[in-house]
């Protein structure tokens, strides 16, 4: 792996600068805080759930409104807004580029290297839970506001979700370029709202302003004994939506999520809270549903439609960051090849993935019919994102320490204290498995199971090319050019391994007996950072009169176009013309076989990834009129 600090051209982190902070920041607000914004919605409800035991008295409303005031102040606002979107990996953040910036930090230690990168893999799968059960707990939570309005509408409020949720995933081909410069000054309104709707409250109520004081929430963890983890796993909803602070970072830059928060995401939702609390400290009864009874009846129903749209693009921020998340692995080498669809021409990042969109609705239809409430769908809530919280805090330890090389001590002590803090909430979520707490566990290790096999599984295919092919060099010098008719054209032949005789060559010259006047032995390769430059996408190095030997390299975040790369080719005698080359790419199909480098019924699933994977031509961009693919068995 390498690190350079040059910006690729094609890098919309490169781009931030050339925006407005204030339009950055606005952009911020809708994409990144849409998740947490919807907390409120049902936190205070499922701290005062019977399950949990925190009885409905004015010094618990007071305690519990502190805890998540100051729960907010620490894991939000000093682990994530101050500390952890440091962390950056040339401008990109999230779990795969904290992975690979921890894993660049201990590239001396290999066990230890590979250890950090399973850990931060399982990171990136818990992120798909979080993509099916925000979208079904926020739709939900919003939906049944309904209920306020009359009773008789509670049988409508499932298929109401249902068709509001296949609607936005629906929507999601056409893109979300056209209406993402409305979520912004949306979500705007939403949290001008909920700061409003507290401050009325906390007027007639000021009473609930104790909550400020940490001492308050110290105590009202105490005073819950063995029962402690049960508050402190419903208090999580309201962190949950912390990781997107730094899974968004390439894509608005630190400054704009810190304003973001602190000029009005944290003041409208410690407002609102603090609200809550004041309107069930003068009114008990409002525990059905403290947040909308907080509105007057003629503004309730407006209120709903506010709420779901908030819910609506909440959702469409974990989609969309669904999407980059199975672009990354795929690059990194955890996923099969997809169907990749931009729907931008202007941002690289509006991406559109057809297998994933369906996958995610029938995981969230799923989960709706399943729970079909937003108050059981928060059992299931919770598990993910701490778990998630305990593995970036414990890949930051060693970017601190190793990567920015700062005192072990001072790097054991910052990520030690919110560790502790991390572990606390994940216990706290961990005692609702059987509620749910399974659903998003299960899914997680499901695909940390198909990213490991298909990882292994690549591993394992390199391994067998390598042992049974021809070396490449060795070959190429036995070839008599005289006796072989030279086709006055240029063939490509893609390789994982370089060092081989490509198989589609050998099937061109023994069927075809031909061989091409030139001759390029092309190996695309991806490496543990966001972007790979221009300035270093292609090298290559002329092997004999008419073979050349070309790398192309890419970063997890760069969009591969193998063509265009080709375009920069600069080595004399060597003319690459679109119209007189040809791709000749070897389709492998995988033969499971006993005994081998994997677990059988891993080598058949793998087979079956293979199977299914995408096409390369697609997926680097490859005109269909210039391919010749020709088929490979390969045991493993």
């Amino acid at each position: 792996m390498h690190t350079h600090d040059a910006m690729d051209a094609h890098n919309p982190s490169g781009h931030i600068h050339k925006q407005s902070t204030a339009a950055l920041t606005l952009g911020a607000i809708g994409v990144v805080y849409g998740d947490i914004g919807t907390s409120p919605l049902y936190t205070v409800k499922e701290i005062f759930l019977p399950a949990t035991g925190v009885a409905l008295t004015t010094a618990n409303l007071i305690g519990a409104v502190s805890t998540i005031f100051w729960a907010l102040m620490l894991i939000v606002t000093l682990k994530y807004v101050i500390l952890i979107l440091r962390a950056d990996n040339r401008g990109e953040g999230g779990a795969l580029a904290l992975t690979a910036l921890a894993a660049q930090a201990e590239r001396d230690r290999p066990r230890l290297r590979q250890f950090l990168l399973l850990m931060g893999l399982f990171g990136a799968t818990l992120f798909y839970g979080d993509s099916i059960i925000t979208p079904a707990i926020s739709v939900l939570g919003a939906v049944e506001g309904l209920e306020m309005a009359t009773p008789l509408l509670q049988p409508f409020v499932v298929p109401i979700s249902l068709v509001v949720l296949i609607m936005l995933f629906v929507m999601q081909r056409f893109g979300t370029h056209l209406v993402g410069k409305f979520f912004g000054p949306i979500i705007v309104v939403w949290f001008v709202m909920l700061g409003i709707t507290g401050v009325m409250q906390i007027a007639q109520e000021p009473l609930i302003l104790k909550a400020l004081n940490p001492l308050e929430a110290l105590t009202f963890l105490w005073s819950r004994g063995p029962l402690i983890l049960a508050a402190v796993g419903a208090v999580v909803l309201a962190l949950t939506g912390a990781e997107a602070l730094y899974a968004d970072m390439g894509h608005f830059g630190r400054k704009p999520i810190q304003l973001a928060w602190m000029g009005l995401v944290l003041p409208s939702l410690a407002l609102h809270y603090m609200g809550q609390g004041a309107l069930l400290i003068r009114d008990a009864s409002a525990i059905e549903n403290p947040f909308f009874r907080m509105f007057p009846a003629e503004w309730l129903i407006p209120a709903v439609i506010l709420a779901t749209v908030a819910a609506i693009i909440a959702s469409q921020a974990v989609i969309s960051g669904a999407y980059s998340m199975t672009k990354q692995a795929i690059l990194l080498g955890f996923l099969p090849r997809m169907n990749i669809k931009y729907t931008s021409e202007n941002e690289v990042g509006q991406i559109y993935m057809p297998a994933v969109n369906w996958i995610l609705l029938i995981g969230v239809v799923c989960a709706v019919l399943g729970f079909k409430s937003s108050s059981a769908l928060a059992g299931a809530y919770g598990i993910a994102v701490t778990l998630t919280m305990v593995i970036t805090t414990t890949l930051t330890f060693f970017v601190v320490r190793d990567a920015w090389k700062i005192s072990p001590v001072v790097a054991m002590g910052a990520t030690t204290f919110f560790l502790v803090i991390d572990v606390f909430l994940f216990a706290g979520c961990i005692i609702k498995f059987f509620d749910g707490g399974w659903f998003p566990l299960a899914m997680g290790l499901g695909l940390f199971m198909l990213m490991t096999t298909w990882s292994r599984g690549r591993e394992l295919v390199v391994e067998s090319i390598r042992r049974d092919g021809l070396d490449l060099k060795s070959f190429i010098q036995s070839i008599d050019s005289g006796s072989t008719y030279l086709a006055q054209r240029t063939a490509i032949y893609a390789v994982a391994n370089p060092e081989t005789v490509p198989q589609a060559l050998l099937h061109n010259m023994k069927h075809n007996q031909v061989l091409h006047h030139q001759n390029i032995i092309l190996t695309v390769e991806f490496e543990n950072v966001p972007w790979v430059p221009d300035a270093r996408r292609l090298q290559a190095e002329r092997l004999s009169t008419h073979f050349w030997q070309v790398w192309v390299r890419y970063g997890f975040m760069n969009t591969p176009n193998v063509p265009k790369a080709l375009e920069m080719c600069r080595l004399p005698d060597l003319d690459i013309s679109v119209f007189e080359t040809t791709y000749f790419l070897s389709r492998e199909t995988v033969v499971p076989t006993p005994g081998g480098g994997m677990a059988q019924w891993r080598e058949i699933l793998f087979a079956a990834m293979t199977r299914n994977a995408g096409g390369v031509v697609e997926f680097f961009h490859i005109p269909d009129n210039a391919v010749v693919e020709l088929g490979t068995r390969v045991q493993i």
